[in-house]
This record gives structure tokens, C-alpha cells and sequence, in this order.
């Protein structure tokens, strides 16, 4: 039932999600339900002890302030000193009995409060009353002899005495409270932890599940992808997907596109055949003959006849020159008119004529069996410089199909131009003929001249004319080498374009990236947004999940963006930018990177500068630090126990010489990687350098990876001018060194003329010349400003995309920040609402849209004097290098490659939108 139900991936995930949700939420609900009684139970115990020491307390003070205020009066007599005993006899009381009073269930502890009681009564009624009233008497004397004795302060002792033990015993109590507190907490914590492995148990598993069943598929046509891009390029090669989400959507895409390429290629092939073919033929005939027996096959023919134009004005002619599959008495014509026939009148008209199921046709096919009428006859005229040269007629036993026809076309381009060629040289070989003719006529003349004198003058006269039309022979025939010269660099200019077929891989390559960084682009953003839990609505668990999906985005984006800078450098389009790199820097960026992984595999990592490296090289930092990540990234993977080492130092100068092929004393960085790990076999320390090549090549190999690291540090190093050695042997680990030279201005130019064929562009950046981007600063001075928030609160924000995952994912990103967005599904729409609303703070414009793209809208919106100033930013899902250059020209602001990071996008909009607060 659920099979033909269409699952996309953002229902998947959704599902995952409310599953996940609902089994946190029930054990939120048991957790918060048992620590909620817990707290009550806290709450309740905490308060009745406080309540208990704080009655005591205040009896203890209103006992010492009434003993302090009867002393201090007996000795001073001063009344005021009467105030606080009267106020603790008038309060000690009232607390006593609120303290009687909650202690009604512990009958101990309120035969304690009875004996304190006895002992305050006794001390006034024998102490502070009868001293008072002495004192207020002046009976000095009777106070005297009172105090001799001092009764009063033997109770006060045993008060004392009576509380500390009150106290302590108070004390013990809250002590066993506590531990009995402690205990169900314990049990209560306990239960959480089992809880909480039970839900992430079965949010792993939903995880799994949904993951699983996106992460097979876009692995299925990840493995498609690479096997078309891959040394072979099968072009036949389909991508057969079994979900029904946008995956699938993505791979029919693919299969058409594949289909569209192995047609475009096919035709390419054959056209190239057929130019190959033309080479070396200097007869008409020949090449007639050559032609038909070349392309017949081709377009499934199973008769044809060659017609060549000759004569000129009225006399022309379309003589029959060539046959293919002919028998016996031929039934073709030997000649046409212009206009005569479907052959003249297709000379006449310069199209192409197409018969199908022909009736009462004179042709017929012949066989060994037998004979066969055509289903299919097809004529094609072949011109060159809109001039019919020839008429081609093939006849088949099945309808000719348009790529059939699509083929003809390409071929009749070119084809022409080697007609015309061909004719051009044997006419100059018939004029070549005609000179030596005259030539030998010349000598014998001449011969002729010495024997006859007297016939010298006219002999003289008869010299001078064959020379000067010698002379014009000449002419002509330097006319027709010019005429050769000029053929031959059309040919090269036809070689020029069969090279440029080699470009559909590339093409075919950018916009797989295009197609699957759309979806990753909403994929990458929604995660990052889930694991940053700005709003703190997910548990650390799931914003855990959602940061695991965001890595997997972006190991796929690694993934796609190996295999792009892979099909760069085949195609030669690698920028190379040289500056200075700091070498002392490279332990410190080495360092935090791999001490994680080495200490998680308990393997000894440890980076060596030789003292006599300088601190400065002048080569590409990006790319020396790309290699040095694959090469310590392998060496980690394939280590399972022992050492991994970084060693930077100085080739010695005769190895540099040998790489180099020459003498000199220029200075060679050597860097290695060394481990001890499985070790390399000497049959494969070539082939591990190939691309998508390891040395567990096998299906159930050990380690995981793509194969592209080494291949795409290999071509990075020969860029640079250097090279990769590797020494190895099973079992006792590899050493890859990596010999850079010293790339100075000299030294870029000598990499170039030395490898022409690498057609890498390389960029010489002096120290003090170096660019810096001048939004950097910008940037910086943004971060530091306060009132983020202010920024993008209330400005309105118009995103023109078409595609609903990155509308969404955008969309929720930037109403975080209360920026309020306005959706334009395509070009055209998105100079609707401007023409209604032009007070929209920033554009952020897609690319490849529908109906109208992003820059002819860009350009669109630019034509409007008000919206000159307006700032737009382009998305685009391509990674090629023309792409900024052409989003600037069509009118764009700024420029942002898909998938978005989102810091990027939100600092390149603090930029533009504080510009627009400035103006």
C-alpha cells in the first residue's frame, strides 16, 4: 500500500523527527512528573527545618538579649537598658509555642523545649526579676550578696547547655533528611540514565533508518556519477534509482542529459572519422568512393550514389562519380541539370530531400537472395561557400532517423571545404603538368636558338612571351598554394573544434555539481540551523543529529568538489596563486588539525623543522596545504599502531638537479610524510597515484575514501614544479616526499615553457603587491560592531528562487534575524513585484531559473534608474571560475556559491545593508 505513496526527503526526515520527538517527549513527561514529587518533597522538608532552626534561634536571642539587658541595667541602672529584656520576655514566649507547635510529632524534642522552658521561667522568677527590683530600690547591698551567690547564671549555663543540645539534634535530623533526599535522587537519576539510553537507542534507530534510506541512493548516484567521470567515460552508462523522492527526479535528469551527451558524442566520433578520412585523397573519384563507403554504414544505408557538379553557368553538370552497393545495369541516373530531377532541384535549392516509403522507385537494393525496394530515400547537398559541390542520394530498408539527418548536417559542413580541396589540388597539378609541358618546350626553343642565329631575334620575342606566360603560371599557382594554405587552416580550425567534444565531460561535470548542490544547499542550511539550537528547542542530543547530517553534507560536498577540481586540472582551468608561505606556520596549522586523530588512535604524532629551512617559500599555499591534508589524512587511515611524522627540510641539490633534468644550485623544499603503517606493494605505488585507485582496491576493502586524494595531490605537486616519490614496502609503512622548488617570477616562467601541454594558469603575487579583498575589512569592522540584531531587524529581504527546498531552508534561516522576505519563484515575477514595490532593502538573485534566469533579470533590474543602487547578491549552485566574473557584469552586487554558509551570506548582507544605511 505504501510503495506507490511518494516519500520525498523532507517527508523522510520530518517522519524521523516526529518519531524522535514523540519518544523524548514521553520520557519528558515520566522524567518531569517524578522530579516535579521530588521537589515538592524537598521543598517541603527544606522548609520545616529552616522554620524549626529559626524558632530556635530566636528563642536562644530573646534568652541572651533579656540576661544582656537585666546585667547591663543592674550595673548602670540606666532604664534603657530595660528595652530589649522587656522585648525578649514579651517575644520568647510566642516563639516557643510557634516552635511547641510544629514539633507536635516529635514528642522528644518537645520535652527538650519543656525543660528549656522550666529553666527561662526559673531564671526570672529567681535572677532577673528579684535584681531588677533591687536595683530599681538602690538595695546595692542585697545585689551584692546576690551576685556572690549568682544563681542566675548556673541557669544560664544549663540554657545554654539545653539549646546547643536542641541544636545539635536538629542538625542530625536535617543530616538523615538529606541522605534519605539523596538516596531517591540517586534512584531518580538512575531511572533518567536508563531513560535516556532507551530513547537514544530508538532515535539511532529512526536516525539509521532515515538516513539510510537517503544517504543509499544519493551514494547509488554519487558511484554513477564517478564511474561516468572516471578514465573511460562510458557515456551509455544509466542511473537506475529505486526511491520515488527528488533523487530519483535528479537521476532521470541525469539519464536524459546522458542520453542528449551519447548522442552529441556519437556524431562528434563520426564526423571526426570522416575528416580523418579525407586526409591524403587527391582524386575526386577516390574521395567520392571513400565517402559513401565510409558514411553509408553510418546512417544504415544500403544504397548510394555520389553526383559531382562540373561545368559552369548553363553547362553545369551533376555527373554520377561514385556508387556504393551498386549491381549489374545501374538504375541511376548518369547525369543531372540544375533543377532536373530530385537531384538538380536539390542542387538548385540547397535542401535537403527526404522520401519515405517511396512507390515505384526505380533503385532497388540487391542481395545474394534477392532484390529489395527502399522504405527510406534521402538526398543531401554539399556546398561549399554557399556553393552546391556535389549531391549525395542514399537509399535504405528502414526510415532514416534525425540523427541520421543531425549527422549529415555535421558532416556537410566540413565535407564540402574537402571537396573544394581536393579539386583545388589536382587542378594545380594539371596546371603543374601544363608548365613542365612548357618548360621542356622552353629548352628545346632554346636549343633551337643556338643552331639557328639567323632566327635569333624571333626566337627572342617567342622567349619573352613564354616567360611572361610562364610568369602568370606562377601567379596562378601561388594563387592556388594561398588557396591550399588557406584550406589547410580551416582544417586546423575543424581539428580545433573536434577538441573541444573533450569539454563535455567537464560541461557534464558542472552541472552534476549544479543539480546536487541545489539539494544540498537546502540540506547543509536546515541542518546547521537545527544544530546551532539558537532558540534552544532541541536537546543537545538532537542538535547532535542535525550537526551529523550537516557533516555528512559536507563530506559529500567534499566529495563532489574532488571530483571537480579533478576534471580543473584535466581540462587545464587550475589557478595557481603564488605568494609567500610561512614555513614556520605549518607545524601550527598541522598540529590542531591531526593531534585529535592521533590521539583517538593512539598513534604518536610529531612535526620536524630542520634549523637551515628559511622561514619564507614563494609558492601556492592553498594547494601545499590541500597536499599536505591528503597525505597526513592517508597516513592516519592506513596507520592502525606506531608513528606518523611531518619533516620539513631542504632537498639535497643533486636530487633537485635530477627532478629538475639540470645543474644549479636553486633551493628544493622537501616535506615528508612518514608512517608505519600497512606499507605500499611495488606493483601498485604507480597505480595509487590514478585516480578513484587504493591499495585495498577491492570491493570488501578494509578502508574507506574515493581514491582522488593522491591523484589530485599528484597533479597539484606537478603545477607547483615539483613532484611526489613515495617509498614503501608491505608491513613497514610509507614515506611520500613531497620537492617543491622556489617559484619566483623566473621560476613560474621556466614551469611553463617546460610544460606547455599543462595548461594551468599560474598567478605570480608579489609580497607587496599581494590583493586583499576589500570587504575583508568591512567584514572585520562588522564583527566588532554591537547591535547585530539592529542590523536586519525590519529590513525587507526579496529572494528570487525557484526551488522550494532552498526557499524554505533561506527563508527560515533569515526570519531568525526578523528580516521579513518576500518570495519571487522566477525572473519574470520578480520584476512584477518590483514594478508594484520598490522599497525592498537587498535582492538575494538564483541564477538558473525558469522563464527568465538571473541575469537577464539582473540586467532587467538595472535598467530602472531607482533600483541602480539597489544591492543584489547571486546564488549560484555552479562552481566554475567565469561564474563571478559573470554575475558581476549582468549587475550583481556581490556573489555567493551554493551551498550557502550561512556566516558568509549574513556578513556579505551586514556589508551591502550598512552601505545602504550610509547612503
Amino acid at each position: 500500500m505504501f510503495r506507490n505513496i511518494k516519500f520525498n526527503i523532507r517527508t523522510k526526515i520530518a517522519i524521523g523527527y516526529f518519531l524522535i520527538i514523540c519518544c523524548l517527549g514521553v520520557a519528558i513527561v515520566v522524567v518531569t512528573d517524578r522530579i516535579s514529587a521530588l521537589q515538592d518533597e524537598v521543598e517541603t522538608i527544606t522548609s520545616r527545618d529552616i522554620d524549626i532552626h529559626n524558632f530556635i534561634a530566636s528563642i536562644q536571642y530573646d534568652a541572651i538579649s533579656m540576661e544582656s539587658g537585666q546585667r547591663g541595667y543592674i550595673l548602670t541602672g540606666d532604664e534603657a537598658y530595660l528595652s530589649p529584656y522587656n522585648k525578649g520576655k514579651s517575644q520568647w514566649e510566642a516563639n516557643f509555642n510557634s516552635l511547641y507547635a510544629y514539633l507536635a510529632n516529635d514528642p522528644s524534642t518537645q520535652r527538650d523545649l519543656e525543660e528549656i522552658k522550666l529553666t527561662i521561667v526559673n531564671w526570672i522568677d529567681t535572677a532577673a526579676e528579684p535584681t531588677i527590683t533591687m536595683k530599681k530600690q538602690n538595695r546595692t547591698n542585697d545585689i551584692v550578696a546576690f551576685f556572690q551567690e549568682d544563681v542566675g547564671k548556673t541557669y544560664i549555663d544549663q540554657l545554654r547547655s539545653q539549646f546547643e543540645s536542641l541544636r545539635s539534634k536538629q542538625i542530625q535530623a536535617t543530616k538523615l533528611h538529606i541522605i534519605a533526599l539523596e538516596n531517591r535522587n540517586q534512584l531518580l537519576t538512575i531511572g533518567i540514565y536508563i531513560m535516556l539510553i532507551i530513547v537514544t537507542v530508538i532515535a539511532f534507530m529512526i536516525v539509521a533508518f532515515v538516513s539510510g534510506s537517503i544517504v543509499r541512493t544519493i551514494k547509488q548516484v554519487a558511484k554513477t556519477i564517478t564511474e561516468i567521470a572516471s578514465a573511460g567515460g562510458d557515456l551509455t552508462t544509466r542511473i537506475k534509482v529505486n526511491t520515488r523522492d527528488e533523487i530519483k527526479e535528479l537521476g532521470d535528469a541525469t539519464n536524459r542529459l546522458l542520453s542528449t551527451l551519447e548522442s552529441q558524442n556519437w556524431i562528434q566520433t563520426k564526423v571526426a572519422e570522416v575528416a580523418t578520412m579525407n586526409q591524403g585523397i587527391n582524386d575526386l573519384s577516390t574521395l567520392a568512393q571513400s565517402f559513401l563507403s565510409k558514411v553509408a554504414p553510418m546512417v544504415n544505408a544500403s544504397y548510394g550514389v555520389f553526383y559531382l557538379r562540373k561545368g559552369t553557368g548553363s553547362q553545369q553538370l551533376l555527373v554520377k562519380t561514385a556508387s556504393y552497393a551498386s549491381y549489374g545495369d545501374e538504375k541511376g541516373v548518369a547525369s543531372f541539370r540544375m533543377g532536373e530531377g530530385l537531384i538538380g532541384q536539390c542542387a538548385l535549392e540547397k535542401r535537403v530531400f527526404l522520401l519515405n516509403q517511396p512507390e515505384n522507385h526505380s533503385a532497388v537494393i540487391t542481395s545474394g537472395l534477392g532484390t529489395i525496394e527502399p522504405q527510406s530515400i534521402l538526398i543531401v547537398p554539399i556546398e561549399f561557400e554557399e556553393k552546391v559541390e556535389a549531391v549525395i542520394e542514399f537509399a535504405s530498408i528502414e526510415p532514416f532517423t534525425a540523427q541520421h539527418l543531425k549527422l549529415l548536417e555535421e558532416i556537410e559542413k566540413d565535407f564540402g571545404i574537402a571537396v573544394n580541396n581536393v579539386a583545388g589540388r589536382m587542378e594545380v597539378e594539371r596546371l603543374l603538368s601544363e608548365s613542365q609541358v612548357l618548360t621542356e618546350e622552353l629548352q628545346a626553343q632554346t636549343e633551337e636558338l643556338q643552331t639557328q642565329s639567323e632566327e635569333l631575334q624571333m626566337q627572342q620575342e617567342e622567349m619573352k612571351m613564354t616567360t611572361e606566360h610562364l610568369e602568370e603560371q606562377n601567379l596562378f599557382a601561388e594563387q592556388k598554394t594561398k588557396e591550399l594554405e588557406k584550406a589547410k587552416r580551416e582544417l586546423e580550425i575543424y581539428s580545433e573544434k573536434l577538441k573541444q567534444s573533450s569539454q563535455y565531460k567537464t560541461n557534464f561535470l558542472a552541472n552534476m555539481s549544479h543539480e546536487l548542490r541545489t539539494p544540498l544547499n537546502s540540506i547543509l542550511i536546515l541542518s546547521q540551523l537545527l544544530s546551532e539550537n539558537e532558540h534552544a528547542h532541541l536537546s543537545e542530543d538532537e542538535a547532535g543529529y542535525a550537526s551529523v547530517i550537516h557533516t555528512s553534507g559536507q563530506d559529500l560536498l567534499k566529495l563532489i568538489d574532488d571530483i571537480l577540481d579533478l576534471s580543473k586540472i584535466e581540462a587545464g582551468k587550475v589557478i595557481l596563486t603564488v605568494d609567500e608561505v610561512n614555513l614556520t606556520e605549518i607545524p601550527e596549522l598541522m598540529k590542531p588539525v591531526f593531534d585529535p586523530i592521533a590521539a583517538q588512535k593512539g598513534l604518536a604524532f610529531t612535526v620536524h623543522a630542520e634549523s637551515e629551512l628559511p622561514n619564507l617559500w614563494h609558492t601556492d599555499g592553498q594547494r601545499l596545504q590541500q597536499i599536505l591534508n591528503n597525505l597526513l589524512s592517508n597516513a592516519f587511515k592506513f596507520t592502525e599502531s606506531g608513528s606518523v611524522e611531518l619533516k620539513l627540510a631542504l632537498a639535497d641539490p643533486r636530487k633537485a638537479g635530477q627532478l629538475r633534468k639540470r645543474q644549479g644550485d636553486d633551493a628544493w623544499l622537501a616535506i615528508s610524510v612518514t608512517d608505519t603503517g600497512i606499507g605500499i606493494p611495488a606493483d601498485k605505488q604507480q597505480l595509487i597515484f590514478e585516480a578513484f585507485q587504493q591499495v585495498d582496491g577491492e570491493t570488501n576493502r578494509q578502508y574507506g575514501g574515493t581514491g582522488l586524494g593522491l591523484s589530485i595531490c599528484n597533479e597539484f605537486a606537478k603545477l607547483l614544479g615539483g613532484s611526489i616519490q613515495l617509498e614503501s614496502a608491505p608491513g613497514e609503512g610509507s614515506t611520500f616526499t613531497l620537492y617543491l622548488p622556489n617559484l619566483n617570477r623566473d621560476a613560474v616562467e621556466t614551469i611553463v615553457s617546460a610544460s606547455q601541454e599543462a595548461a594551468a594558469a599560474i598567478d605570480y603575487v608579489p609580497p607587496h603587491e599581494q590583493y586583499e579583498e576589500p570587504l575583508e575589512e568591512d567584514f572585520n569592522r562588522m564583527e566588532t560592531e554591537k547591535g547585530e540584531t539592529s542590523i536586519f531587524s525590519g529590513k525587507r529581504i526579496l529572494l528570487v528562487e525557484d526551488d522550494a527546498r532552498n526557499v524554505y531552508a533561506l527563508s527560515s534561516a533569515l526570519e531568525q534575524h526578523n528580516i521579513e522576505v518576500t518570495v519571487a519563484g522566477n525572473g519574470k515575477r520578480c520584476m512584477d513585484i518590483l514594478e508594484k514595490d520598490k522599497g525592498f532593502d537587498l535582492v538575494l538573485m538564483d541564477i538558473m531559473m525558469p522563464l527568465m534566469d538571473g541575469f537577464e533579470t539582473m540586467r532587467e533590474i538595472r535598467k530602472q534608474p531607482i533600483l541602480q543602487e539597489l544591492p543584489i547578491i547571486a546564488l549560484t549552485a555552479k562552481a566554475m571560475k567565469s561564474d563571478r566574473e559573470k554575475c558581476l557584469e549582468a549587475g550583481a552586487s556581490d556573489y555567493i556559491s551554493k551551498p550557502i554558509q550561512m556566516e558568509q551570506l549574513f556578513s556579505l548582507m551586514r556589508v551591502w545593508l550598512t552601505k545602504q544605511v550610509g547612503k
